[in-house]
């Protein structure tokens, strides 16, 4: 079987702020139909990246392909058919529902925010559904929870019914069970939904857990790439992040778990002396 072309892909991409390099020749393919995260220390890149493949941030050198495709030579419109992006903390409007928002996603499908067109409709309820908002529908976005904003957000994304989702730090300033339900809605989408998945991320055990590619940037460039067990290692670690650490496996997914070395974590040498 002929292997599936990659959704995305990077050719010697640089880019620089006020002609400082951020990227510097970055080579990279995004799979079909998989979870890729981006992971690296802060200032590594990550959002940069994004952005430069979701044609947001210019290139100042290479290439980026979508399903083929220069995406530089595509209309934005056929762009927007294909890829959906949701940055890091989006603004809604004040006051507006959780219906109109999600809506807005139809806005690349030519028509006035999805009103009135059957095709229009179904996506929004669709969107809903999948993400499981559809009871807050008539609700004001700003009445709701962290968690349940994004979801919303993502809602909007998925109503532009593209193959590709991008998505900068989605479970940043959501606790660990908010964070843990984006993920696994994630998740969802790629495996019944057949969805791209292109996310930047922070946790690293997060991303070793759900993603099918880890791709880690060290000072603008690839330090490694590929499945989590093969990328996440000690050295891995120690090297991008600085970080002693023992990695383990989990006894359930496999999915690697990382343990820092640091003396606070070791506890006493010895057992405290009694009082």
């Amino acid at each position: 079987m002929t292997p599936a072309r990659p959704a995305l892909h990077a050719e010697r991409l640089s880019v620089e702020y006020s002609k400082h390099p951020v990227l510097s020749g970055l080579e990279l393919e995004i799979p079909t139909g998989r979870i890729t995260t981006l992971v690296g220390p802060n200032g590594s890149g990550k959002s940069t990246l994004l952005k430069a493949l979701a044609r947001i941030q210019p290139l100042s050198g290479g290439s980026v392909t979508l399903n083929g495709s220069d995406i530089h030579r595509m209309k934005t419109r056929e762009v927007a058919r294909s890829l959906g992006i949701l940055p890091q903390s989006p603004l809604a409007p004040e006051g507006i529902t959780v219906a109109d928002l999600v809506r807005r996603g139809r806005h690349p499908h030519g028509r006035s925010l999805g009103r009135g067109a059957v095709g229009d409709i179904d996506a929004v309820a669709e969107a809903l559904d999948v993400t499981g908002t559809a009871e807050f529908a008539n609700r004001p976005v700003d009445s709701l929870s962290g968690g349940q904003r994004q979801r919303v957000w993502i809602a909007m994304v998925l109503a532009q019914t593209t193959p590709i989702l991008l998505l900068d730090e989605p479970t940043t300033f959501l606790d660990i069970a908010h964070q843990i339900e984006i993920l696994e809605l994630l998740a969802r989408l790629k495996r019944d939904h057949g969805k791209t998945v292109l996310l930047v991320l922070h946790d690293l055990e997060q991303a070793a857990a759900y993603s099918d590619q880890i791709v880690a940037l060290k000072a603008g460039e690839v330090a490694a790439s590929g499945p989590p067990k093969d990328v996440v290692t000690e050295s891995f670690v120690a090297d991008v992040f600085g970080l002693a650490s023992r990695v383990i496996y989990d006894p359930d997914t496999g999915a690697p778990l990382i343990l820092p070395r640091g003396g606070a974590h070791r506890g006493p040498a010895t057992a405290p002396h009694p009082l």
